[in-house]
């Protein structure tokens, strides 16, 4: 057993219980959500009385105290019907906690007791394609990885994947149709079109833009598609926004710079949370 305990009276407690697959776990959260009390155990099928046994565990800080449950995981459902308490959905509540606790988080690789789920990739970019603008959001339907190193250079972990890897689908055909018409209910704009990966950390040049361009790049940045090699690798489901934070070298006059990436993502920010998060909440 792994038990963390710390003694409080008298508040307003947020329980939260996670029933995966494989374990259970359970924690409970002051007023002002601080960890009270946390428990992660295997389960071994008998889900209902490890959580129950959990509680029991955690009823010193319950007791007295004015209580709000809710329940996430992918074997939490039933419980939480049969006990009538709220149910959270548990990408939802990862992307919830992500953007509370790690707001600098880039991606999520949730890993669960038997498989793995979606990669959502984001990212911001330079602009190649004419048609984008500083501020668009572009959902990436391919890349082109010839310019990174590639991830699975070295000996092939056989748990993981096969080593050589089929490329043709990499972005998810229906979590870009939810995508889609996610933007669509939100009425926001989104653009289309393939992804080309750059070592950094320098800009490009505007030599190397025109080069891309006529490959069919649409968007270039310095991360991205490594993460969608090692992915899809492992027969993970992939998708990918990007914020186009500026216009790529050569396509204006304007000299680059990390401050000028830096403010559009930021006014771009707001309304590509809204995107990200009403996405996740119809996977």
């Amino acid at each position: 057993m792994n038990f963390t305990f710390i003694q409080r009276i008298n508040m307003k407690v947020k329980v939260g219980i996670d029933i995966g697959s494989t374990t259970v776990k359970v924690v409970v959260l002051d007023e002002n959500d601080k960890s009270l009390y946390e428990s992660y155990e295997r389960h071994f099928a008998k889900v209902r009385e490890k959580a129950v046994e959990q509680l029991k565990a955690a009823s010193e800080f319950l007791k007295g105290n004015e209580i709000k449950v809710s329940i996430t995981g992918s074997a939490g459902l039933g419980g939480a019907k049969a006990a009538d308490i709220p149910f959270v959905q548990e990408v939802y509540a990862t992307a919830r906690a992500v953007n509370k606790y790690i707001p600098q988080a880039d991606a999520v690789i949730e890993l669960g007791g038997e498989d793995a789920k979606i990669l959502f990739l984001t990212n911001a970019s330079g602009g190649i394609n004419p048609q984008f603008g500083a501020g668009s959001f572009m959902l990436i339907t391919d890349h082109i990885s010839c310019f990174a190193p590639n991830p699975l250079v070295g000996p092939n972990e056989e748990e993981l994947g096969c080593r050589f890897p089929d490329m043709s689908a990499v972005y998810d055909k229906d979590l870009q149709d939810t995508i889609r018409k996610t933007a669509k209910a939100c009425d926001i704009p989104l653009k289309e079109g393939i992804y080309v990966q750059l070592t950094g950390p320098s800009f490009e040049s505007p030599a190397e833009i025109k080069m891309l361009r006529t490959l069919g790049a649409d968007a270039v940045g310095m991360s991205t598609v490594v993460e969608a090699i090692a992915a899809n690798h492992m027969g993970m489901k992939i998708c990918g926004i990007s914020c186009v934070a500026n216009l790529a070298a050569g396509m204006t006059d304007n000299p680059l710079t990390h401050e000028e990436v830096q403010e559009a993502a930021n006014k771009a920010a707001p309304l590509f949370c809204r995107l990200v998060t009403e996405s996740i909440t119809a996977f």
